[in-house]
């Protein structure tokens, strides 16, 4: 059933759809990943980490709120639902558990690397099917390099 018509061809739709709904999952995956360690995270620099880890986990549910509505707009129903977050995530994850601030710090850097990595090819495979999904897309990749720069400033050595 479509309930919503795109105005894209199909071949340039599917692309464009598969694309949003990797991302939709890499994000809310990405907000999950943030929570765990922000409510499990120890150490002596809970403070700073456990508010920058909140920044991460707004951030990825508002572009996860329009990367799903993206598709929708294209005649694609996104789906965020949880079996399917829990089978197709595979960004890294804290362990189980205290997570020691230094853990969750590597954790955040390699989750949000694989991310980035991720969009960049999303990027390249969208730019001629949907220029639109590719400049909403290059948004995200932004704002998500930006927080991973912030959190591999913290690995710096004192």
């Amino acid at each position: 059933m479509t309930a919503v018509r795109s105005t894209l061809p199909d071949d340039a739709r599917k692309v464009a759809c598969e694309a949003l709904q990797d991302t939709l999952v890499d994000l809310l995956g990405l907000s999950l990943t943030g929570k765990q360690a922000h409510w499990n995270i120890v150490g002596p620099r809970f403070r700073s980490i456990h508010l920058q880890l909140d920044e991460v986990v707004t951030a990825a549910r508002e572009f996860a709120d329009t990367v799903a509505e993206r598709s929708a707009a294209l005649g694609v129903p996104p789906d965020g639902r949880p079996a399917t977050i829990a089978q197709a995530f595979t960004l890294p994850v804290p362990e189980e558990g205290w997570v020691r601030d230094s853990d969750a710090v590597e954790v955040m850097v390699e989750s949000l690397q694989g991310a980035v990595g991720r969009l960049r090819e999303r990027i390249a495979a969208t730019e001629e099917a949907d220029p639109v999904t590719q400049d909403l897309l290059i948004s995200i990749t932004a704002d998500l390099e930006k927080q991973r720069w912030m959190f591999d400033a913290e690995n710096f050595p004192q």
